[in-house]
Protein backbone atom coordinates (compact mmCIF):
# COMPACT_ATOMS: atom_id res chain seq x y z
CA UNK A 1 0.00 0.00 0.00
CA UNK A 2 2.91 2.62 0.44
CA UNK A 3 5.89 3.39 -1.61
CA UNK A 4 8.20 1.51 0.32
CA UNK A 5 10.39 -1.44 -0.29
CA UNK A 6 12.90 -2.63 -2.42
CA UNK A 7 13.45 -2.39 -6.14
CA UNK A 8 16.43 -4.98 -7.55
CA UNK A 9 16.67 -3.88 -11.29
CA UNK A 10 18.96 -6.04 -13.62
CA UNK A 11 19.60 -4.67 -17.31
CA UNK A 12 22.92 -4.31 -17.61
CA UNK A 13 23.88 -7.84 -18.32
CA UNK A 14 22.81 -9.40 -15.11
CA UNK A 15 20.18 -12.17 -14.89
CA UNK A 16 18.27 -12.88 -12.05
CA UNK A 17 18.19 -16.39 -10.07
CA UNK A 18 17.16 -18.14 -6.78
CA UNK A 19 18.84 -18.46 -3.71
CA UNK A 20 19.32 -22.46 -4.60
CA UNK A 21 21.17 -21.27 -8.10
CA UNK A 22 23.37 -19.40 -5.65
CA UNK A 23 25.28 -22.56 -4.85
CA UNK A 24 26.32 -23.30 -8.35
CA UNK A 25 28.24 -20.81 -8.65
CA UNK A 26 31.68 -21.29 -8.14
CA UNK A 27 34.13 -19.38 -5.80
CA UNK A 28 37.25 -18.55 -7.27
CA UNK A 29 41.03 -19.03 -5.46
CA UNK A 30 42.14 -15.90 -3.64
CA UNK A 31 45.36 -14.26 -3.85
CA UNK A 32 47.56 -12.88 -0.98
CA UNK A 33 45.55 -9.67 -0.31
CA UNK A 34 41.67 -10.51 -1.45
CA UNK A 35 39.49 -12.90 -0.07
CA UNK A 36 36.69 -14.15 -2.73
CA UNK A 37 33.65 -15.18 -0.55
CA UNK A 38 31.03 -17.38 -1.81
CA UNK A 39 27.69 -15.41 -3.14
CA UNK A 40 25.31 -18.10 -0.68
CA UNK A 41 27.33 -17.72 2.54
CA UNK A 42 26.93 -13.99 2.65
CA UNK A 43 23.21 -14.44 2.15
CA UNK A 44 22.79 -17.25 4.73
CA UNK A 45 25.55 -15.44 7.13
CA UNK A 46 22.95 -12.67 6.59
CA UNK A 47 19.60 -14.46 7.28
CA UNK A 48 20.96 -15.96 10.45
CA UNK A 49 22.24 -12.83 12.07
CA UNK A 50 18.91 -11.35 11.31
CA UNK A 51 17.24 -14.56 12.55
CA UNK A 52 19.21 -13.83 16.23
CA UNK A 53 17.28 -10.73 16.23
CA UNK A 54 14.05 -12.40 15.79
CA UNK A 55 13.96 -10.41 12.27
CA UNK A 56 12.42 -12.44 9.61
CA UNK A 57 12.85 -12.26 5.79
CA UNK A 58 9.74 -11.43 3.87
CA UNK A 59 10.37 -11.97 0.71
CA UNK A 60 14.22 -11.79 -1.62
CA UNK A 61 15.88 -11.47 -4.79
CA UNK A 62 18.81 -11.84 -6.33
CA UNK A 63 20.39 -11.49 -9.73
CA UNK A 64 24.04 -12.45 -10.07
CA UNK A 65 26.59 -11.07 -13.61
CA UNK A 66 26.77 -13.02 -16.52
CA UNK A 67 30.53 -14.89 -14.89
CA UNK A 68 28.67 -14.68 -11.66
CA UNK A 69 31.55 -12.86 -10.07
CA UNK A 70 29.09 -10.12 -8.88
CA UNK A 71 25.81 -10.68 -7.28
CA UNK A 72 23.23 -8.43 -6.35
CA UNK A 73 20.20 -8.58 -3.84
CA UNK A 74 17.73 -7.30 -1.93
CA UNK A 75 15.17 -8.34 1.17
CA UNK A 76 12.31 -7.57 2.63
CA UNK A 77 12.08 -8.02 6.17
CA UNK A 78 9.12 -8.69 8.08
CA UNK A 79 9.65 -5.40 10.00
CA UNK A 80 6.92 -2.97 9.27
CA UNK A 81 5.67 0.25 10.18
CA UNK A 82 2.16 1.92 9.84
CA UNK A 83 1.91 1.40 5.62
CA UNK A 84 5.15 -0.13 4.98
CA UNK A 85 8.30 -2.46 5.66
CA UNK A 86 11.88 -2.20 5.90
CA UNK A 87 14.06 -3.96 3.48
CA UNK A 88 17.93 -4.63 2.96
CA UNK A 89 20.09 -4.57 0.01
CA UNK A 90 22.93 -6.04 -0.60
CA UNK A 91 25.37 -6.71 -3.05
CA UNK A 92 29.41 -8.49 -3.48
CA UNK A 93 31.75 -9.06 -6.14
CA UNK A 94 34.96 -11.19 -6.32
CA UNK A 95 36.20 -9.59 -9.29
CA UNK A 96 38.19 -6.69 -6.97
CA UNK A 97 35.53 -4.04 -8.61
CA UNK A 98 33.33 -3.20 -5.43
CA UNK A 99 33.43 -3.91 -2.22
CA UNK A 100 30.41 -6.22 -0.35
CA UNK A 101 27.89 -3.49 1.26
CA UNK A 102 24.56 -3.62 2.79
CA UNK A 103 22.51 -0.87 2.78
CA UNK A 104 18.78 -0.35 4.45
CA UNK A 105 15.65 1.66 5.18
CA UNK A 106 12.33 1.61 4.32
CA UNK A 107 13.39 2.63 0.34
CA UNK A 108 15.91 0.55 -1.03
CA UNK A 109 17.62 0.08 -4.33
CA UNK A 110 19.60 -2.27 -5.83
CA UNK A 111 21.24 -2.11 -9.80
CA UNK A 112 23.42 -4.30 -11.31
CA UNK A 113 24.93 -0.39 -13.17
CA UNK A 114 26.28 -0.21 -9.49
CA UNK A 115 23.00 2.32 -8.36
CA UNK A 116 23.16 1.46 -4.76
CA UNK A 117 20.64 3.54 -2.29
CA UNK A 118 19.13 2.94 1.45
CA UNK A 119 18.23 5.16 4.47
CA UNK A 120 21.49 4.16 5.24
CA UNK A 121 25.07 1.78 5.09
CA UNK A 122 25.58 -0.19 8.06
CA UNK A 123 28.28 -2.02 5.91
CA UNK A 124 31.07 -1.52 2.90
CA UNK A 125 34.54 -3.70 3.61
CA UNK A 126 37.19 -4.76 1.31
CA UNK A 127 37.66 -8.60 0.76
CA UNK A 128 40.61 -8.07 2.66
CA UNK A 129 42.43 -11.45 4.09
CA UNK A 130 41.45 -10.40 7.35
CA UNK A 131 38.05 -10.37 6.79
CA UNK A 132 35.56 -12.13 8.95
CA UNK A 133 32.13 -12.19 7.22
CA UNK A 134 30.41 -13.75 10.36
CA UNK A 135 31.44 -10.85 12.44
CA UNK A 136 31.42 -8.46 10.22
CA UNK A 137 27.71 -8.90 9.20
CA UNK A 138 26.96 -9.13 12.88
CA UNK A 139 27.90 -6.10 13.73
CA UNK A 140 25.96 -4.36 10.49
CA UNK A 141 22.69 -6.36 11.68
CA UNK A 142 23.10 -4.58 14.88
CA UNK A 143 23.08 -1.49 13.19
CA UNK A 144 20.45 -2.26 10.99
CA UNK A 145 18.76 -3.19 13.87
CA UNK A 146 19.17 0.09 15.67
CA UNK A 147 18.47 2.28 12.37
CA UNK A 148 15.17 0.71 12.33
CA UNK A 149 14.08 2.29 15.47
CA UNK A 150 15.80 5.70 14.29
CA UNK A 151 13.83 5.68 10.98
CA UNK A 152 10.56 4.81 12.24
CA UNK A 153 10.61 7.50 14.72
CA UNK A 154 11.29 9.90 11.97
CA UNK A 155 8.28 8.54 10.19
CA UNK A 156 5.82 9.03 13.14
CA UNK A 157 7.46 12.39 13.44
CA UNK A 158 6.20 12.52 9.66
CA UNK A 159 2.53 11.36 10.44
CA UNK A 160 2.63 13.49 13.52
CA UNK A 161 3.34 16.80 11.81
CA UNK A 162 -0.08 18.05 10.30
CA UNK A 163 -0.82 20.43 6.97
CA UNK A 164 -2.97 22.67 6.19
CA UNK A 165 -4.01 22.54 2.73
CA UNK A 166 -2.23 26.03 1.82
CA UNK A 167 0.58 24.14 3.60
CA UNK A 168 0.69 21.08 1.10
CA UNK A 169 0.02 23.83 -2.04
CA UNK A 170 3.23 25.62 -0.86
CA UNK A 171 5.29 23.04 -0.61
CA UNK A 172 4.28 21.77 -3.70
CA UNK A 173 4.55 24.68 -5.83
CA UNK A 174 8.23 25.24 -4.27
CA UNK A 175 9.17 21.57 -5.17
CA UNK A 176 8.35 22.22 -8.77
CA UNK A 177 8.31 25.87 -9.20
CA UNK A 178 11.07 27.11 -7.17
CA UNK A 179 13.16 24.23 -8.19
CA UNK A 180 13.48 23.07 -4.33
CA UNK A 181 13.27 19.20 -5.95
CA UNK A 182 15.89 19.26 -7.84
CA UNK A 183 15.57 16.92 -11.49
CA UNK A 184 11.78 16.38 -10.60
CA UNK A 185 9.78 17.12 -13.96
CA UNK A 186 7.10 19.57 -13.53
CA UNK A 187 4.50 17.67 -15.63
CA UNK A 188 4.05 15.73 -11.98
CA UNK A 189 3.31 18.50 -9.97
CA UNK A 190 -0.58 17.66 -10.88
CA UNK A 191 0.09 14.10 -10.07
CA UNK A 192 1.09 15.09 -6.93
CA UNK A 193 -1.51 17.20 -5.99
CA UNK A 194 -4.11 14.34 -7.00
CA UNK A 195 -2.43 11.73 -5.07
CA UNK A 196 -2.41 13.76 -1.72
CA UNK A 197 -5.90 15.71 -2.00
CA UNK A 198 -7.36 12.73 -3.62
CA UNK A 199 -5.30 9.73 -2.42
CA UNK A 200 -6.11 6.21 -3.17
CA UNK A 201 -6.02 4.38 -0.04
CA UNK A 202 -7.38 5.25 3.30
CA UNK A 203 -4.51 5.90 5.46
CA UNK A 204 -2.98 8.47 3.46
CA UNK A 205 -6.21 10.49 3.73
CA UNK A 206 -5.17 12.23 7.08
CA UNK A 207 -3.24 16.19 5.77
CA UNK A 208 0.34 15.38 7.33
CA UNK A 209 3.62 15.39 6.01
CA UNK A 210 3.78 11.62 5.70
CA UNK A 211 0.71 11.88 3.15
CA UNK A 212 2.47 14.15 1.26
CA UNK A 213 5.55 12.38 0.62
CA UNK A 214 3.24 9.31 -0.49
CA UNK A 215 1.73 11.52 -2.54
CA UNK A 216 5.00 12.27 -4.45
CA UNK A 217 6.11 8.99 -4.28
CA UNK A 218 2.95 7.53 -6.16
CA UNK A 219 3.78 10.26 -9.01
CA UNK A 220 7.63 9.25 -9.49
CA UNK A 221 6.05 6.33 -10.26
CA UNK A 222 5.95 7.24 -13.72
CA UNK A 223 9.64 7.86 -14.28
CA UNK A 224 12.00 5.41 -15.07
CA UNK A 225 12.99 3.28 -11.82
CA UNK A 226 16.36 4.62 -11.84
CA UNK A 227 15.57 8.33 -12.14
CA UNK A 228 12.48 7.50 -9.54
CA UNK A 229 14.78 6.11 -6.64
CA UNK A 230 17.16 9.59 -7.26
CA UNK A 231 14.88 12.07 -7.07
CA UNK A 232 13.16 10.03 -4.28
CA UNK A 233 16.61 10.40 -1.83
CA UNK A 234 16.28 14.53 -2.88
CA UNK A 235 12.66 14.20 -1.59
CA UNK A 236 13.68 13.01 1.67
CA UNK A 237 15.92 15.72 2.18
CA UNK A 238 13.57 18.18 1.36
CA UNK A 239 11.21 17.61 3.44
CA UNK A 240 13.67 17.27 5.96
CA UNK A 241 14.39 20.79 5.29
CA UNK A 242 11.14 21.63 5.92
CA UNK A 243 10.85 20.38 9.05
CA UNK A 244 14.19 21.82 10.17
CA UNK A 245 12.52 25.06 9.28
CA UNK A 246 9.83 24.69 11.40
CA UNK A 247 11.88 23.68 14.59
CA UNK A 248 14.16 26.77 13.63
CA UNK A 249 11.73 29.54 15.48
CA UNK A 250 7.99 30.69 15.65
CA UNK A 251 5.94 29.87 12.95
CA UNK A 252 4.58 32.98 10.96
CA UNK A 253 0.70 32.92 10.28
CA UNK A 254 -0.04 34.95 7.08
CA UNK A 255 -3.19 35.14 4.66
CA UNK A 256 -3.30 33.90 1.28
CA UNK A 257 -5.02 35.75 -1.35
CA UNK A 258 -8.36 33.24 -0.99
CA UNK A 259 -8.42 34.66 2.51
CA UNK A 260 -7.02 31.28 4.18
CA UNK A 261 -4.64 31.08 7.10
CA UNK A 262 -1.52 29.89 5.78
CA UNK A 263 1.59 28.37 7.88
CA UNK A 264 5.18 29.57 7.15
CA UNK A 265 8.59 28.79 8.92
CA UNK A 266 10.06 32.18 10.84
CA UNK A 267 11.58 34.09 8.28
CA UNK A 268 9.79 33.00 5.70
CA UNK A 269 8.40 36.18 3.83
CA UNK A 270 4.74 35.84 3.60
CA UNK A 271 3.50 38.57 1.23
CA UNK A 272 5.20 35.85 -1.50
CA UNK A 273 2.36 33.69 -1.01
CA UNK A 274 0.37 36.40 -3.53
CA UNK A 275 3.08 34.69 -5.85
CA UNK A 276 2.74 31.01 -4.81
CA UNK A 277 -0.85 30.70 -5.39
CA UNK A 278 -0.94 33.06 -8.33
CA UNK A 279 -2.24 30.93 -11.69
CA UNK A 280 -1.36 32.88 -13.74
CA UNK A 281 1.86 33.49 -12.74
CA UNK A 282 2.03 29.56 -12.87
CA UNK A 283 0.35 28.66 -15.99
CA UNK A 284 3.70 31.23 -17.72
CA UNK A 285 5.74 29.12 -16.19
CA UNK A 286 4.20 26.03 -17.11
CA UNK A 287 4.34 27.34 -20.63
CA UNK A 288 0.48 26.57 -21.17
CA UNK A 289 -2.95 28.10 -20.37
CA UNK A 290 -3.96 27.92 -16.78
CA UNK A 291 -6.55 25.04 -15.90
CA UNK A 292 -8.66 26.46 -13.06
CA UNK A 293 -10.63 22.86 -13.09
CA UNK A 294 -11.07 21.73 -9.41
CA UNK A 295 -10.33 18.34 -10.26
CA UNK A 296 -6.60 18.76 -12.17
CA UNK A 297 -4.86 21.82 -11.40
CA UNK A 298 -3.70 22.24 -7.57
CA UNK A 299 -4.02 25.93 -7.37
CA UNK A 300 -7.51 27.51 -6.77
CA UNK A 301 -8.51 30.63 -9.01
CA UNK A 302 -9.10 33.64 -7.02
CA UNK A 303 -12.40 33.92 -7.35
CA UNK A 304 -13.55 37.36 -9.03
CA UNK A 305 -16.85 38.61 -9.41
CA UNK A 306 -17.71 39.75 -13.32
CA UNK A 307 -17.06 43.55 -13.67
CA UNK A 308 -16.46 45.56 -16.79
CA UNK A 309 -12.79 46.14 -16.76
CA UNK A 310 -13.41 50.18 -16.71
CA UNK A 311 -15.23 49.67 -12.84
CA UNK A 312 -12.16 47.18 -12.32
CA UNK A 313 -9.60 50.02 -12.87
CA UNK A 314 -12.17 52.50 -11.21
CA UNK A 315 -11.77 50.57 -8.00
CA UNK A 316 -7.71 50.07 -8.52
CA UNK A 317 -7.23 53.51 -8.41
Amino acid sequence: MNDTGSVLMAHCGAKTVTREELKQIPVPEGTRTHRPLSHLQIVESLEEALSFRYLKIHHEEFAVSRDGMKMFGVMDLEVSFTGGRFSIGLRNSNDKSMRLALTAGYRVFVCDNMAFSGDFTPMLHKHTRNLDLIDSISIAVDRIHRGFASLEQGIKDMQALGLTDNDARVLIYRAFMERELKGVPRSLINPVHRHYFNPSHEAFRPRTLWSLSNAFTSAFKDLAPIKQFEVTARLGAFLKSYQEELNMGPEEIAKDTAGDLVRFPAGYVAAKTQEMLDDEDMAELLDREPDYSDDEYPFEKEEQDSQPEEEIHRQAA
